[in-house]
Formats: C-alpha cells, structure tokens, sequence
C-alpha cells in the first residue's frame, strides 16, 4: 500500500492518492487532477471512490472532472452539506474561481470497507461542522483534512468551526490512534500522532 501527494489547485491543498498494485482511493482533489490521472494510468490503477475530509471550497475544485473521468462516487461528511450553499463551499470569494457543482454521497462514521482498503471513519468537527478523518490502519495513516497540521491545528472562524469542538474531536480521535500513525493534513508536510501529542502548542504536550 503506497500513498503519494499531489499538491493541487491554488492554494495547493494536498490531495492523495492510496493504491495498491490495481486499485486507488483519492483524498481531497483540490485542483485539476489530470498530473493524478496521469500517474494512474501510468500505474494501470482504478479508482473507486473519492473521499472528502470537508466540503470547504480547497479541497474539491477537482471533485466534479474526477469523479467523471472515472465514475468514483463522492463521498463526504453529512454535517458539511449545507456549505454547498454558501461560499466556504462554493468558493468563489478572493478572486478565486468557483467549485463546479458535483453530486455527493453521505458516508457515515464507523468501519467502511473502499475496494481493497479497510478504513474507520471518524467525526472530527471543529474546523467545519462534518469533517471526518479516514483512518487506514494497514498503511498506519489518517488523513485528517484541516483538523490538525504540523505544530497547528485548523482554523475555527469560519460558520461551523469552533476551537474546543475542535481540540476535542483531536484528542478523542487522533491521540487515541497508535502513536505512529502517519497524519496526512490537507496543507503542509506530514506528522504523527506522538509528534503533536509531544509538541503540538495548542495541546501544551498533551
């Protein structure tokens, strides 16, 4: 199992790509995904589902041309749909340019099986109201969108954020992980989960 990084669209939000010798998964498509259809193709991969952490406008610019290019269905967290109503979802906003409207299915928290991939999904909100981190035990990895990065956390003043919610969901969900564990954020370089117990400021070496 191999995870590769695409920084993508224009505020080159990283978007994943996890696959094994025949099948994928991407996580957050937040730009033009042709460079990851590329290397799929190159690698004879199909994808079989996109996944979401939230709906804010960075990290699915490039949910509606992937899914078509290669009929993944959508998936995303139930408590974020209302932000495709609104700006932080429809983008738009700072000259930049609009999210084409795609379809999304609900996935709800708990144990999902992706094709090859077993997966736990959990309800992290705190940066938006329906983010969900996807914890794949077998690649020791959670992709944990906006929640928390190296040495930060996500921002909580956008409608739906809020910080204690925030801390909470990190605490109860992602420090409670093995302390391995790879955490895969939607900005920035990667870390684990004993890195941010032990040096995260905003946890005071939880």
């Amino acid at each position: 199992m191999e995870i590769k990084n695409f920084p993508l669209g224009p505020l080159q939000t990283n978007c994943y790509l996890l696959y094994d010798d025949s099948e994928a998964l991407v996580i957050d498509p937040g730009g033009d995904p042709t460079q990851l259809t590329d290397f799929v193709k190159e690698h004879a991969l199909t994808i079989t589902h996109i996944l979401n952490t939230h709906l804010h406008f960075d990290h699915t610019y490039g949910n509606k041309v992937l899914s078509e290019r290669t009929g993944a269905p959508i998936l995303c967290g139930e408590h974020d749909l209302p932000l495709l109503e609104n700006e932080l979802g429809r983008g738009g906003t700072f000259g930049l340019p609009e999210v084409e409207p795609y379809e999304a299915e609900i996935i709800e928290p708990g144990e999902h099986t992706f094709g090859n991939f077993s997966c736990t999904v959990f309800h992290t909100p705190g940066h938006s109201a329906g983010s969900l981190t996807f914890h794949f035990p077998d690649a020791q990895a959670a992709f944990v969108g906006d929640l928390i990065f190296y040495r930060s956390i996500g921002r909580t003043d956008f409608p739906g954020g809020d910080l204690e919610v925030l801390k909470n969901s990190v605490k109860e969900y992602i420090f409670t992980l093995p302390p391995e564990t790879l955490l895969l954020s939607g900005h920035g370089p990667e870390t684990s989960v004993a890195d941010e117990m032990h040096h995260n400021p905003f946890f005071g070496g939880y």
